[in-house]
């Protein structure tokens, strides 16, 4: 080693502290973070990594903890870190020193340079050296030093320290493992107490998974008497230069952490004889978590020895017991700060409190009675009785106490401890408070499509002020007390009047049930708007009459009524409250009346008329009308006809002909008077001539073949002298062809 080294030291510690599993004070982060140390120039953070030195002569540097470590209960500790040396090294002397890595009980004040790698002259405690320049030679090397011990060599270096038992100087690595180079090496120390020998440590060093040297040591010098230290590095240049860094600095020291330093039961004693039985092992669980992963040691406070059989400690005056805590994987040191406090005391039963629900307002509730913490004595054997009078006498026992019914009241218990001790405390019943619950009703407006329902949004039901509550809804009451057909879609629930039921649920679990009921608010149409019957070129009023919050008709129009309204469908929507009712309504054209046909008999015509709506009017001239279908005294010629009906449209109309009358003819072949002849109306359509005799019997009939006309003849022959009918039929030509009839009679004069 060169005669000047700069120490840096880097550190993280792994500790479990209260509750927590682990602790750990490292060195970490990018830029590394050093809260918690002690960091010397020229050590600096560098990303990642503590550069200890610069590559420079007659530098120093170093870094350690700012808390001493106790490892007198450390049956094994392990330190990791990563290192590297690099730098350009002096024409003369090429690099130096090296660093060390260290467990002090007086760590430096001030690092020192030179070959003492920055530990000062007498430290004591387990030192690490990575040496690079070897003091003797002058020249370049890779070598590891150990002392256990006193650092009380010439000039201070742990190379020339040889002291038997407690030293170590590994051949030179360079050929196999050299410390200078590029690139990081991960180191392992591990120290362990010696089973041979509880005073020694054995000490195994790794470089990259390779062991240096795992051998026992022993302290030497004041380094037997240690019982604490700090750890540290330290590195330094002297006439040589070198840069050193290291970093991932893992030290594994703390010990177990407890749960809770001290815990404490009292015990009956045994009548026959005082004495209290402790199982001590069934402490632990209250220590750690996990006791099977530690190995526990009991002692009576003050006693060196160790309780034989801890499972089964017998006492007769309050005790305390020492436990120590050993980690079994040896990574944290032992905990001897545990103490399980014992006394003795005549047992006693407390008296609990059990609170249940009075679900939906039973007046009774299940109580689970074991649940009620009369003891916390572990072991204990309890039997229920509803009675005081019944516990003394052993009768009546309760054999279901797990689900016990009950009103608010009182049952007893007897406790018997392991060790036979008894003791009797009473249960009170209570039930938990009483849900607030109100009967809630719910109006909403019908559905179009099913008017006889609507809906409901179940959750806006205002049915208790408890906030936190929970509810739950059902459509029948069966269902809401056994749970069941919950109705999934509570707010947007579709139903007709009628009821369902909330089970209504506090922060207890406890329940009660209460009703909504439900209201379709029905569609609310307009009494007075009616389907009107208009003429087809009139308009009209509508008017959906008062009462209603609003209207708005399919024309836009926001009023009452509406007016100048022609022929066709018409809706409006009726506002009631909330709800809104669309009618329709219809505006028809009246229809029409038909002429079905025409009677004329001489000079006068009956109209007859079919359709639109009665009464009917009749017109010769559509100004002067009559209720009366019949005109007389009619000439002879044509005659426009007008009708209209109670609606008073614009009328109807037909030309009627009403034909020459033809009362006698005289077929003798004078060519005056021989024959009926209606041909002037040929014209006509579906023109027929027929003669009947005055039985009815029809004689002779003329068409367009017969030219419309009678000779006074039958079958070919001459019809005796008499009066005969006839009659002349035919279609008028107009759009409803009406069928129009002409009736007459006629005197036959035929010469015998």
């Amino acid at each position: 080693m060169n005669k000047k080294l700069l120490t840096y030291f880097t550190l993280i510690l792994f500790c479990l502290s209260g509750s927590l599993l682990s602790q750990t004070y490292q060195l970490t982060g990018n830029p590394v973070n050093t809260t918690g140390w002690d960091v010397v120039p020229s050590a600096a953070v560098n990303t990642d990594f503590i550069q200890l030195t610069t590559d420079q002569t007659s530098k120093v540097g170093g870094i350690k903890l700012n808390a001493p470590i106790n490892l007198k209960y450390c049956d094994k500790w392990r330190v990791e870190f990563d290192f590297r040396i690099d730098g350009n090294g002096t024409p003369t002397y090429g690099r130096g020193d090296g660093f060390a890595f260290w467990y002090l009980a007086n760590p430096p004040a001030a690092y020192v340079t030179g070959g003492g790698l920055g530990i000062p002259a007498n430290a004591t405690g387990l030192m690490v050296g990575f040496d690079i320049f070897n003091n003797t030679t002058e020249g370049q090397m890779s070598k590891v030093h150990l002392l256990y011990g006193t650092n009380n060599t010439a000039g201070s270096n742990i190379e020339f320290n040889n002291t038997p038992g407690s030293t170590f100087h590994s051949a030179d690595l360079n050929p196999t493992q050299p410390f200078v180079g590029a690139n990081y090496k991960h180191v392992e120390v591990t120290g362990e107490v010696d089973p041979a020998n509880a005073a020694n440590w054995i000490i195994t060093i790794k470089i990259d998974n390779t062991s240096i040297v795992s051998q026992s040591f022993a302290p030497s010098g004041t380094a037997a008497g240690m019982t604490q230290g700090y750890f540290g590095f330290s590195a330094s240049t002297g006439a040589a230069s070198a840069r050193h860094s290291i970093k991932n600095v893992k030290v594994y020291t703390d010990k177990v952490s407890l749960l809770q330093n001290s815990v404490s039961q009292s015990f009956c004693p045994n009548p026959s004889n005082g004495y209290g039985t402790a199982n001590l092992t069934a402490f632990n669980s209250q220590f750690v978590a996990n006791p099977a992963n530690y190995t526990f040691t009991y002692y009576v406070l003050g006693n060196s020895t160790p309780i034989a059989n801890p499972a089964n400690f017998q006492f007769n005056a309050n005790t305390t017991i020492s436990v120590r805590v050993k980690d079994n994987s040896s990574i944290l040191c032992d905990n001897p700060d545990g103490t399980i406090l014992l006394s003795l005391a005549p047992f006693t039963a407390n008296e609990a409190t059990l609170t249940g629900c009075n679900n939906n307002n039973a007046g009774t509730a299940i109580f689970d009675l074991t649940t009620a913490n009369v003891t916390g004595v572990p072991g204990v054997t309890k039997k229920y009785y509803k009675t005081l009078n019944d516990l003394n006498a052993g009768t009546n026992e309760i054999l279901t106490p797990a689900s016990y019914p009950s009103a608010p009241g009182s049952v007893y218990v007897k406790v018997t401890t392991p060790q036979g001790c008894t003791g009797t405390a009473k249960i009170n019943l209570a039930f938990y408070p009483a849900i607030t619950v109100n009967e809630a009703t719910l109006r909403s407006c019908f559905i179009d499509a099913d008017p006889s329902k609507a809906l409901f949004n179940l959750t806006s039901a205002n049915v208790t002020p408890l906030g936190s509550a929970v509810k739950k809804y059902y459509s029948s009451l069966a269902n809401a007390i056994s749970g069941t057909n919950e109705i999934v879609n509570p707010s947007t629930y579709v139903a007709p009047n009628g009821t369902v039921y909330v089970r209504v649920i506090d922060a207890n679990n406890c329940y009660t049930i209460v009703k909504i009921n439900l209201i379709v608010l029905s569609p609310v149409l307009s009494s007075v708007l009616k389907d009107k019957t208009i003429c087809i070129d009139d308009k009209t009023t509508l008017d959906a009459g008062p009462g209603f919050d609003g209207y708005e008709w399919s024309t836009g129009a926001t009023t009452q009524s509406i007016s100048d309204i022609p022929v066709g469908i018409y809706w409006v929507k009726l506002k009631t409250g909330s709800c809104i009712t669309t009618q329709t309504v219809k505006v028809n054209p009246s229809s029409q009346p038909v002429i079905s046909g025409v009677d004329i008999t001489n000079s006068t015509i009956a109209i007859n008329v079919t359709g639109g709506t009665p009464a009917y009017q009749y017109s010769l001239d559509g100004i002067s009308w009559q209720e009366s279908n019949v005109f007389s005294g009619l000439s002879r010629g044509d005659h426009k006809i007008f009708v209209k009906d109670f609606y008073d449209c614009e009328p109807i109309h037909i030309t009627i002909t009403v034909p020459n009358l033809i009362n006698a003819i005289t077929p003798n072949g004078d060519n005056v008077n021989d024959v009926i002849d209606y041909s002037v109306l040929a014209y006509k359509k579906n023109l027929m001539l027929v003669i009947y005799d005055r039985y009815g019997n029809k004689l002779y009939e003329a068409d367009k073949l017969r030219n419309f006309k009678w000779d006074g003849t039958a079958s070919g022959k001459k019809i005796i002298t008499g009066t005969y009918w006839y009659v002349v039929t035919w279609n008028e030509n107009d759009k409803n062809n009406t069928p129009t009839k002409y009736t007459g009679w006629v005197l036959v004069k035929n010469r015998e």
